[in-house]
């Protein structure tokens, strides 16, 4: 179920939200391991994010694979998502974000991308960024911002999609963010889950020093 914007009369105009996650590296600070398939209390970091989203009333995610797509894909396989492989992961970020946004339906009033290694992040969080696009003002994209450090998710109008896909496969997200800063909206909060993902082993030992909490790797990836 999606969201509903208020109005001075009342309710008005139900937003429709897709979400891409990206999830198509190679892990490669990691051993070479898919990251997304790290545990915390023996979830997924994977599945912590379609659960997030999900509870937030997201309408649709589509789920770039890459790197470890058959391994991703059974961790997945369970959840209503749409999957998308990117042929090309290693051209970076902005080429699996594009895949996902081809994968996505025409009717969207706004996108969300998200990160499939943020272990933090849940969905209280995505609800409360997509308060913050219902409040926007004029932007086009809102971005929430940590101690003056931008974070993940982000969320933009679906039109941007369009404009993307029409252009440079490089033209998207934190590109389109430097180059139009007039038209991105800071959300700015003390919420630093949004500013937590795992990259590095010195990430992993930082995350169980801040949290007391330990991310795990499944059986079948732990000697690797």
């Amino acid at each position: 179920m999606g969201c509903l914007l208020k109005g001075g009369g009342g309710l008005y105009a139900r937003v429709v939200i897709g979400a891409v996650l990206l999830a198509a590296g190679s892990g490669s600070r990691l051993g070479g391991r898919p990251k997304s398939l790290l545990e915390l209390g023996g979830v997924p970091l994977i599945r912590r994010q379609l659960i997030a989203l999900s509870g937030a009333g997201v309408d649709e995610v589509v789920v770039v694979l890459g790197h470890h797509a058959p391994a991703i894909e059974a961790a997945v396989r369970d959840f209503p998502v749409t999957l998308a492989r990117n042929p090309t992961p290693d051209d970076g970020q902005a080429s699996s974000v594009r895949v996902g946004l081809q994968a996505l339906s025409a009717k969207l009033d706004a996108v969300i991308v998200a990160l499939a290694d943020q272990p933090l992040v849940n969905a209280q969080d995505i609800t409360d960024l997509i308060g913050a696009f219902k409040k926007r003002g004029t932007a086009a994209m809102v971005v929430p911002r940590v101690a003056g450090e931008p974070g993940n998710p982000v969320i933009f109008e679906a039109a941007l999609r369009d404009e993307w896909l029409a252009g440079d496969v490089n033209a998207a997200c934190r590109r389109w963010r430097e180059e139009h800063p007039e038209r991105v909206h800071w959300f700015d909060t003390t919420n630093s889950r949004y500013r937590v993902d795992i990259d590095t082993a010195e990430d992993l030992q930082r995350f169980t020093e801040r949290t007391g909490h330990t991310l795990r790797w499944p059986a079948a990836l732990a000697t690797v």
